[in-house]
């Protein structure tokens, strides 16, 4: 549902899907997101052309940690810009971990998100459900959108990343030198750096044959010195349809 007076109302909605307890006594839940037909919304990292989603739980009750997880992106391409995210629809998979297991978790905060179509505007959503602790069954739509999740680097056949790094006017260049199998005709690359801090360009990629070289430029915004840790940097290789999470990367 929409915030009244919300100029993204009719254009974004959205819905919890209560999920299912787990062995652990952790819980899987789901937020659904929905768009207008042509609208778009942004990934973990969206991209320059994107604005980052962020997620507040305050006023939740027996709620000690949320994970979202985040099924695989498409690029978009627009007037020379990139940006990462989902068109249309998404559900985001939500390990939730109680303070008490066994009793029901008060799922109440905002979400900060972009969306896109012509124009970009930024949204807000309020959550407010209370997810009962005695469900069992699951959800179709969340275990969809756990298996649509990027592979892992063992998963893809990754054999190893090698990541270099050289001194720029700026700050740093990535150089990383992937041998996998293709993950498809068009690869694309998003690099993340541990520390919110450090800017990652936009990343250009190039294959030959079981390689694929991923160079980035890393800037650190709070203009304190560059320290790059390469067991912390991820290198998410996108292709259509899935898409490979590498976590790490030696020197």
């Amino acid at each position: 549902m929409g915030i009244a007076g919300d100029p993204t109302a009719g254009i974004l909605s959205h819905r919890v899907i209560t999920g299912w307890q787990q062995a652990d006594g952790t819980r899987m839940a789901g937020l659904e997101l929905t768009l207008a037909p042509g609208w778009k919304t942004y990934w973990r990292s969206p991209g320059d052309a994107g604005i980052p989603p962020e997620f507040t739980w305050n006023g939740a009750r027996n709620l000690s940690g949320v994970h979202v997880h985040w099924p695989t992106p498409r690029v978009f391409w627009q007037s020379g810009m990139r940006s990462v995210g989902y068109a249309e629809r998404v559900v985001l998979p939500l390990t939730l971990s109680p303070k008490s297991a066994g009793k029901d978790i008060r799922l109440k905060g905002r979400v900060d998100l972009g969306v896109c179509a012509d124009i970009c505007m930024p949204a807000t959503i309020r959550i407010d459900s209370t997810l009962p602790s005695a469900e069992s069954e699951r959800s179709p739509e969340i275990v969809a959108a756990l298996a649509a999740l990027p592979f892992s680097a063992q998963e893809a056949g990754v054999r190893s990343a090698i990541c270099a790094l050289s001194p720029t006017a700026d700050g740093l260049e990535v150089k990383a030198t992937i041998t996998m199998p293709a993950a498809g005709s068009a690869e694309e690359a998003v690099i993340e750096a541990q520390d919110p801090s450090i800017w990652v360009s936009e990343p250009s990629t190039s294959r030959s044959g079981q390689v694929l070289t991923v160079r980035a430029e890393m800037i650190q915004q709070t203009g304190a010195p560059l320290a790059v840790d390469r067991s912390g940097l991820r290198i998410t290789v996108i292709s259509a349809g899935h898409a490979v999470d590498i976590q790490g990367c030696t020197g």
